[in-house]
């Protein structure tokens, strides 16, 4: 039998396949690291443009409370103190983000949280609903009407592509009131953006690992397989079964970047355009990551957008339909020797970046305790 070149075939380069190689790669393991796209990173990837570390699928800052997790993403990069305190614009007025005592008074010129508390439990009693059947439902019983038509309404109408009212109730869990005046988006201990970008994490991680960019693993899917003992694989998971149980659904971002010859174009990182009257959810304005003092700067448009197989899948749809089909493909996944679906596209789930990692090491803990037959 012809002897296997690689250890692993590691079918994506994020974080969730990256972190694996290192880890792999430190315990003596042969890695080989395949993506579709022209470079490595995945989705952290930044493209450095006028000097400018451009957060190319979108705005990235690393937030965690795993002191665990901190260290060892600081092996590879310094971070700085960037905290994400986005702003809102909303029928032609800016507002703080996260719901917090500078929101309310810009709202309702309240100035003390009994003040503010008490418009909220006011709407919430008048509008609210016990068992909510929907997002607007959901969203009105948690915050009341002010706050609900001003903030979150029409922004996840765009998200989503669907009215609030036809949209299902769970995709709000809970909607965080702070009656504090902190406009610090995360309550994570940790936070930061790396100096340089993202970049420097992946190098770091993939640093004496064998990698291959512009190389799509289901054109030459027989002797890519070929080449390892065992597939580490984070894409899609019904594209790796051939879609036999059903395509999964996804929502899908278009980013349209602009340069523009002035210093500053809005100010802060992240300003959201809730008005229906805006295609775009959000712009971000990336200098601002990093504190760059550049002559130019560079801004970023997200489109939200209805998937299909030509788009990039962003944000699985978790609705009952698509749970279901899932859950054919995870039981066929666990049955199948030689393979190891990780990522937030292999396990259809949402992961900030700080869990992905995680998710990584725990798998690779997992497979380091197995005993060889």
């Amino acid at each position: 039998m012809k002897e296997k070149r690689y250890d692993y075939l590691i079918v994506g380069a994020g974080l969730f396949g990256s972190v694996f190689a290192h880890e792999m790669t430190n315990r003596g393991k042969k890695c080989l690291v395949i993506d579709k796209r022209d470079h490595l990173g995945g989705n952290v990837y930044c493209e450095e443009k006028e000097g400018i570390n451009v957060h190319k699928y979108g705005a990235h800052i690393f937030h965690t409370n795993d002191k665990k997790i901190w260290d060892y993403v600081n092996q590879f990069a310094t971070f700085n103190n960037y905290i994400n305190s986005p702003l809102s614009l909303s029928k032609g007025k800016l507002y703080n983000l996260p719901f917090n005592m500078n929101t309310f008074y810009q709202l309702w010129g309240t100035k003390t949280p009994q003040e503010a508390k008490k418009i909220i439990d006011e709407q919430i009693a008048q509008y609210g609903v016990k068992s909510p059947q929907n997002l607007e439902e959901q969203a009105l019983s948690l915050v009341g009407k002010d706050i609900y038509e001003t903030f979150i309404k029409a922004y996840t109408e765009k998200q989503w592509g669907k009215k609030a009212t036809e949209l299902p109730a769970f995709i709000i869990k809970r909607l965080p009131v702070r009656y504090t005046y902190n406009n610090n988006y995360f309550n994570d201990i940790y936070q930061g953006i790396p100096i340089g970008g993202y970049n420097v994490i992946i190098n770091g991680l993939l640093d004496g690992v064998d990698t291959k960019t512009g190389v799509d693993f289901f054109e030459d899917r027989i002797e890519l397989e070929s080449l390892a003992d065992k597939i580490v694989y984070t894409g899609k998971i019904d594209e790796f079964f051939g879609y036999k149980h059903g395509y999964l659904e996804y929502r899908s971002l278009r980013f349209e970047h602009e340069l523009h010859d002035i210093e500053n174009y809005q100010g802060n990182a992240v300003v959201n355009y809730n008005d229906a009257s805006y295609a775009f959810t959000r712009i971000i304005e990336h200098k601002h990551f990093e504190f760059g003092k550049q002559d130019k700067t560079i801004i970023t448009k997200e489109y939200p957008e209805n998937w299909d197989r030509s788009k990039e899948a962003y944000y699985p749809i978790n609705n009952s339909r698509n749970q279901e089909i899932f859950k054919k493909y995870k039981k066929e996944s666990q049955q199948l020797e030689g393979v190891i679906f990780g990522g937030r596209l292999a396990e259809y789930r949402y992961y900030d970046m700080h869990q992905i990692i995680a998710s990584s090491l725990v798998k690779v803990e997992e497979i380091s305790k197995i005993k060889p037959q």
